[in-house]
Order: structure tokens, then C-alpha cells, then sequence
């Protein structure tokens, strides 16, 4: 099969679920592209970015200016450039009469590939904010294709509370199917009216394989390490886990708290380290590719994920840090928080505590601190839970038969239905993460 990613920036360090489906698809035979909007950080990539080519693989669309004005100027160039190499598909996408409203706002001309070679069998949208360009992308390169839609956290709650909860309707009456990462989330989607027969849970998966199970012993020198990985933003609750280590600093005093990540909190948490006296204990270590992380959890004994909802409604799935985390063999601490109840068994493999409360979390660290013992039997709990509920491979299976059972059900010989349908209805170019 020929597969599109619709995405907003390629690569993305912390979005290993796209590199690991890509890579699954290749390793299975079938022929991706990815569609991206800009290119991300390249100082830092996952591995397999580079091992597999993949920014050879990527191209990156025009981004579309909000400002209808702007999109006009730029449109003149897009279209000299490109009628010139594609006269009929660049015209094409200008048909109000055909199109309507996309073609009119320069929707279709922004995201039409006047050099593409190949027809795509399915247009996978990474995230619910994609699905409008994703529309686009099918409509004028590739109206055979199935459109799919995965909902991953930020696009179905965030966004649904900014945009209002219709903003995904035309995509629920013309996408063919649509995927979410967690039930918490699946469930979000069908309360705001996606068909509950058209969208299932597909798990972000872990390749446990990567990652060795280590039993966890309270260390010789007596310095207990937590740890926590993550963006450096309000979700990710890392003000509660820096109150909650200060806190037990006072009666625990050798212990070393390492946050892996980056963000537009970072000065904030490092005046709040200072002004709680714990800069000899919290170290705030930026961002750190795959191998670097392993390397730090490998040499710690307590794993912490204090997310939040945010104040603009962001919230989090089952993050991939605590699957890692768990491979790992770690005990863990996370909250009661989005979909990540549905991984965190809570009692055994490590401990949930409700959102934003530093106290709850100090408690848990203090019983794990003071209970060693626990340490081993949480770890192994959670590797076995990865490894049975998270499987990279057979999830990567489940996603090839998914495809595959789209493609068949449309009979040869069909129309396609009208390009109409596969169009987003209002101009949402400000709505891209």
C-alpha cells in the first residue's frame, strides 16, 4: 500500500509514535510518505529517522498564513511555480465551481503536488488538527484514498474546548475511519459526535525490546534518583513533582530529582528550584534523545508523571515516558489524569494521586522511599503490562489489517463520491499545532 502522514512538523523528538508507525509500514513492505507543514528540530532525532532515511521520505507543504491577505500575496507565487509544472492540477484547485469554499480561500492550492508520482491507497492525519489539510490532501491528490484520523490528546481536548465541540463535524461525515490512542479519548471523540462504529483505540506502542528490565534496589551510596520526562508546560504538572521533592528534601535529604525535557517553563521551574532551596537536589537536564534517556533511567530508581489538565483544557494519554519508564522496570507515580489510568495500575505497578495535589505526591514518594522492597515487584508488574497491552509489533499488525480492511471495502469500479465531502468547511489555518 502507499501511505500518507499528514503532520505538522517532521521530526519531532518527543513524538516517537509517528516514527515507530512509519518504520512498521516500511519494515512490512508497504511504501510511506510524510506530509509536513515544517521541519522540526533536527540537532536531536530519534535514531531511526536517520537509520531509516525518513527525512528523505518527507515533504513539507506550504504553511497557509491566516491572514487572508498574506495567503493571497503568497498564493500568486505558489501558483507561478506551479502551473508551470502541473497547468491541469494547479487550475484544478482554483474550481470554486467544483471545490467551493477551499478553492476559494487557496486551501487546495496550498496543498496541491503538482510532481506527485504515485496515488495513495490511505491519507493517515497524525493528529485531529491535521484532518482539514488532511482533507485538502485527499480531495486534489488523491481522492481514491481512505482518510483516517488519530486523536491523540491536545487535538480532542484543547482544541475541542478553544474551537467548540463541532469543529470536527464535516471530518466525522467524511472521514472512512478514525483512531484514538486511549479509551478516555476514544470515548471524548463520540461525545462529540464521531460514530462510535467508525473509530477504535490504537495504543501508542513500545518496542520492549529496547529496553531492559532492571530490578530496582535501594542504591549503596543511599541516593535514591527520581526522575521525570517531559515538556517543560503546564500538562505536564512538573510544578507539583518540584514542590513535592522540596517537601520530602526536608526529612529525606539524599535524594536527586533529574527533569529530562524542555519547554517555556524552564526559567520559571529553575527560579521555583532556587526559591525552595533545592538546587543541590532538582537538576533541570533539557532535552535528551532515546539512547540519553535510557542511560538516565537506567541509573534511577523512582519514575514520577505528575500530568494536569491545563488551563486550556490539554490533556494527556497514556504518555509514552511512562511506558518506557515501566519497560524499564521502574516504580512509578502519575495522577488520575486523562487516559493514563489505563495504564498505571494503581497499587501495583506504582501509584496514582489526584491532579495538582504536591502533598499526595510526596506521600507516595515517601512510601516508596521508605518501602525498598516494593521497588522490584511494582517494575516487574509494569514491564509485563507494556509488554502485554503495548506491543510495537502487533500493534503495527493491527495497523496494516486496519488499512488493508478499508482498501478492500471499496468495491472496484465505484465512483468516488462527490470531492465535496472530503473538504473542510470553514478556514481553520490557524489551527495547526
Amino acid at each position: 500500500m502507499n501511505v500518507a502522514f499528514i503532520v505538522n512538523s517532521f521530526p519531532v523528538l518527543s513524538e516517537t509514535f509517528i516514527v515507530n508507525q512509519v518504520t512498521g509500514l516500511l519494515d512490512r513492505g508497504h511504501d510511506v510518505d510524510i506530509y509536513a507543514d515544517q521541519l522540526g528540530d533536527i540537532s536531536k532525532v530519534h535514531p531511526d529517522v536517520t537509520q531509516y532515511n525518513l527525512l528523505e521520505r518527507t515533504h513539507f507543504l506550504p504553511a497557509i498564513p491566516v491572514n487572508h491577505l498574506e495567503r493571497l500575496w503568497q498564493g500568486i507565487g505558489i501558483f507561478a511555480a506551479q502551473v508551470a509544472r502541473n497547468p491541469g492540477l494547479t487550475l484544478q484547485s482554483l474550481n470554486f465551481l467544483k471545490y467551493g469554499e477551499p478553492a476559494v480561500s487557496l486551501w487546495l492550492l496550498y496543498t496541491a503536488i503538482p510532481d506527485l508520482q504515485k496515488c495513495y491507497d490511505i491519507v493517515h492525519c497524525q493528529f485531529g488538527t491535521q484532518c482539514f489539510r488532511g482533507m485538502a490532501f485527499r480531495a486534489i491528490n488523491s481522492p481514491n484514498a481512505k482518510l483516517i484520523t488519530t486523536f491523540r490528546g491536545d487535538d480532542i481536548s484543547r482544541f475541542v474546548q478553544e474551537r467548540g465541540t463541532q469543529i470536527y463535524d464535516r471530518l466525522f461525515k467524511t472521514g472512512d475511519f478514525f483512531l484514538a490512542n486511549c479509551d478516555f479519548f476514544r470515548d471524548r471523540a463520540v461525545q462529540i459526535g464521531c460514530n462510535p462504529s467508525r473509530i477504535a483505540v490504537h495504543r501508542s506502542g513500545l518496542d520492549c525490546n529496547k529496553f531492559t528490565l532492571k530490578p530496582r534496589q535501594f542504591p549503596v551510596d543511599g541516593r535514591v534518583r527520581i526522575a521525570t520526562t517531559g515538556r517543560l508546560v503546564e500538562k505536564k504538572g512538573i510544578e507539583y513533582s518540584i514542590r513535592a521533592v522540596a517537601k520530602l528534601s526536608v526529612t529525606h535529604p539524599n535524594i536527586e530529582y533529574n527533569i529530562i525535557g524542555d519547554g517555556p517553563l524552564r526559567d520559571q521551574f529553575q527560579q521555583m528550584i532556587q526559591e525552595l532551596g533545592v538546587s543541590d537536589k532538582v537538576n533541570l537536564l533539557g532535552w535528551k534523545n532515546e539512547r540519553e534517556i535510557i542511560e538516565i533511567l537506567d541509573a534511577t530508581h523512582i519514575f514520577v508523571a505528575p500530568s494536569v489538565t491545563a488551563s486550556d483544557g490539554n490533556q494527556d494519554a497514556p504518555i509514552n515516558v511512562l511506558k518506557e519508564a515501566s519497560a524499564l522496570g521502574l516504580p512509578v507515580i502519575s495522577t488520575y489524569h486523562g487516559g493514563i489510568p489505563e495504564l498505571i495500575q494503581d497499587g501495583v505497578s506504582g501509584f496514582l494521586v489526584p491532579e495538582r495535589d504536591a502533598d499526595a505526591l510526596a506521600d507516595k514518594l515517601k512510601h516508596l522511599l521508605d518501602h525498598p522492597d516494593v521497588w522490584t515487584p511494582m517494575g516487574q508488574a509494569g514491564r509485563a503490562y507494556v509488554e502485554a497491552h503495548y506491543n510495537l509489533h502487533k500493534l503495527n499488525d493491527t495497523l496494516v489489517k486496519i488499512y488493508q480492511q478499508l482498501v478492500s471495502t471499496h468495491p472496484h469500479g465505484v465512483s468516488p463520491p462527490s470531492p465535496q465531502r472530503y473538504l473542510p468547511t470553514v478556514d481553520v489555518a490557524e489551527s495547526h499545532q
